[in-house]
């Protein structure tokens, strides 16, 4: 049996890109706006559902919709699918609060780094686990282990860039490069998978088409609402709000 990525050709890898590039983008204009330390603030979780839910989970699952193991039938776990789309957006709002912890230090920004990608490197193994299949599965532990040292410099990369970089082309460029990242923790993570013998038993759960395509769809829906607020949303004065914030003794004040 062989494993394919691909099997809609470029279409799913292209499409889980542009995703993966929007989530980041709407996610970056969000923080832009962020007014308060609190992690409660309003743009911030924003900012984690945009970048943890449509930049990450949704380029997961779409990339995963041209996944095909040859002779072999795949479904998804429902409960499982939907605790790793939580996942994704947790560890971003956390790695986020984290990485703005003034009582860390110049430690604060590489701790939400580490932190939020081995969170992310668990949604992608939780995704996987809740991929159901009539063949055993195995990993290749160096690449997986890879795939994870990958998925935390891309964490670190995005929270600095989240936390510094302003202007419309410096922020279309920091959300280019967090897509290349994400995907290429994605497709590593992905070609660590081996198949191993042929079960009997057919595997239980939603196919690909039931499960997902709605899931997706609707945080896509739910992206571009943000999207639309966003632009809607004026924003007081030059600078970056991030900037601005008070420093407190909980929240490192970042420069323009």
């Amino acid at each position: 049996m062989e494993i394919d990525h691909f099997s809609h050709g470029w279409l799913t890898p292209v499409v889980a890109y542009v995703m993966s590039f929007t989530g980041s983008l709407l996610g970056l204009r969000c923080m832009s706006r962020v007014r308060s330390g609190s992690p409660f603030d309003g743009w911030l979780i924003a900012a984690s559902v945009a970048i943890g839910g449509t930049g990450i989970w949704v380029m997961h699952f779409i990339a995963m919709l041209g996944f095909r193991i040859n002779g072999a039938a795949i479904k998804y776990d429902v409960p499982v699918t939907l605790v790793s789309a939580v996942i994704a957006m947790i560890v971003v709002w956390l790695g986020l609060c984290l990485a703005q912890q003034r009582r860390l230090g110049g430690q604060s920004l590489l701790v939400g780094g580490v932190v939020t990608g081995i969170g992310v490197g668990a949604m992608h193994y939780a995704g996987m686990y809740a991929m159901k299949t009539d063949v055993e599965l195995g990993y290749d532990w160096a690449t997986v282990a890879l795939s994870l040292v990958i998925a935390v410099i891309a964490a670190t990369a995005a929270l600095w860039f989240t936390l510094n970089v302003r202007g419309t082309l410096a922020t279309v460029g920091a959300a280019l490069a967090m897509g290349v990242a994400v995907a290429g923790m994605h497709y590593t993570g992905m070609y660590a998978m081996h198949v191993g013998e042929h079960h009997q038993m057919a595997p239980s759960g939603a196919g690909a088409a039931q499960l997902l395509t709605p899931l997706i769809v609707g945080v896509s829906l739910m992206t571009v609402g943000m999207l639309f607020h966003l632009g809607l949303t004026e924003v007081g004065g030059g600078g970056g709000a991030l900037s601005r914030r008070p420093a407190t003794d909980n929240y490192w004040p970042t420069r323009d």
